[in-house]
């Protein structure tokens, strides 16, 4: 069964966790994790979201 949508509230603060499939580490290398701290600081000031870590 599919998992429903996550409801989207204005100014609603969202708890969202990053692992892989069968919680396996993510990221290898750090270069990787650079990688993706990097983009995700950039997509958050494109889309005007805080990031709280």
């Amino acid at each position: 069964m599919a998992r429903l949508p996550r409801l989207n509230l204005l100014n609603v603060p969202q708890h969202i966790v990053q692992r892989g499939n069968n919680r396996q580490v993510t990221f290898v290398e750090a270069g990787g994790y650079v990688v993706y701290l990097e983009k995700l600081n950039s997509y958050a000031k494109e889309y005007a979201v805080k990031v709280h870590g």
